[in-house]
């Protein structure tokens, strides 16, 4: 994940602009509906820090995590919350949280190494924990020429992976276009999972 961190920490502003403002609303409505109120959320990921901040003004309690340090800069910055240095296979929570917030981030984990990031999730949300995340829609992983590494997922290549993941539930699943004015032809999967 080096390189995909080298973008993100050389492109951190860039990035900050380009998603800050992107209507989040109907995956958010997709997702709170399963949480309680002035739940605990972790925001995995979190980047421009733009979804911590809706969850927070909504009275939810958050915790930010990014791997990229300039990102976190930007995100603490933006939300007024500590957003924590953290790499995915750092996350070391216990039944803290009563959803996990994974948006366009679990995209960036290597298929060789997903199993391994589902189990810490799983044990990092409480029992019934509720799971967001998204990916570029498809089958298939790839480096971009910018450095980033992508993993994509369709309905079958996700159903595939949840067969090792027996203590998750697929609640929901919804294939969205991307937002930014520029990526009208790019889809992506959401998935809302239990932990049971």
């Amino acid at each position: 994940m080096d390189r995909t961190l080298d973008y993100y920490n050389k492109n951190a502003k860039k990035f900050f602009e380009d998603t800050i403002n992107v209507d989040m609303s109907f995956l958010y409505q997709m997702f709170l509906k399963y949480i309680p109120a002035r739940g605990k959320i972790l925001d995995l990921g979190s980047g421009s820090g733009r979804d911590t901040k809706y969850f927070l003004e909504r009275g939810f309690s958050v915790v930010a995590t990014d791997a990229s340090p300039e990102m976190v800069k930007i995100s603490t910055e933006y939300t007024g919350i500590q957003t924590l240095h953290m790499s995915f296979d750092e996350l070391n929570f216990v039944e803290e949280f009563d959803g996990v917030w994974a948006c366009a981030s679990l995209l960036h984990v290597k298929r060789s190494e997903i199993d391994d990031i589902l189990y810490k999730i799983r044990r990092a949300l409480k029992p019934n924990g509720i799971l967001y995340a998204s990916f570029k829609y498809g089958n298939k992983e790839e480096y971009r020429e910018d450095g980033r590494y992508f993993n994509y997922y369709d309905e079958d290549a996700f159903s595939e992976l949840l067969k090792n993941h027996p203590y998750f539930k697929l609640l929901e699943t919804a294939i969205t276009t991307d937002v930014r004015k520029d990526r009208a032809n790019e889809k992506w999967l959401n998935v809302i999972l239990k932990r049971v």
